[in-house]
């Protein structure tokens, strides 16, 4: 290894461990950070593979930090199924941590709904329809969403 190599592989570690330091990353989430910085991503993969290792890596913790923390902020799991897809999540890894069509998704949209329009429910189609929108934004599912109309 030159001594360049060996400051890159160090500059690239630095990089990753203040990110890291911050909060929770999925693997792929991080080295796309790494290589915006303008890090050669053929340098990354040895060094957050030493990070996995070593467990400051962890897309399983970051899976269920991200479930945790989005589902807390009013968002349903198709919406979340999404994110963790886009920051590079392995679908099994999705697959255990967030699960559909677990009950304690009604209680979740039926507040979120009361928390954004009201205790009362919509009076016409045209209110239903908003607030059906919206939900659905949110990411729940047709399911979640229609028995949040009738929980009330």
């Amino acid at each position: 290894m030159t001594e360049t190599n060996s400051t890159d592989v160090a500059s690239i570690r630095q990089a990753a461990l203040r990110h890291l330091a911050r909060r929770e990353h999925s693997k792929a989430e991080l080295a796309d950070k790494l290589t915006r910085k303008g890090f050669a991503a053929q340098s990354l993969a040895p060094v957050l593979s030493e990070l996995v290792q070593q467990g400051l890596l962890s897309d399983e913790r970051f899976t269920e930090a991200y479930v945790r923390y989005r589902s807390s902020m009013g968002y349903g799991p198709r919406r979340i199924e999404q994110e963790l897809r886009e920051r590079g999540v392995a679908e099994d890894l999705i697959a255990t941590h967030l699960d559909s069509s677990d009950e304690h998704w009604l209680d979740e949209v039926a507040e979120v709904r009361q928390k954004r329009f009201g205790p009362g429910l919509p009076s016409d189609y045209k209110d239903r329809a908003k607030q059906m929108r919206f939900l659905q934004y949110r990411g729940f599912t047709h399911e979640q969403i229609n028995r949040a109309f009738r929980q009330d």
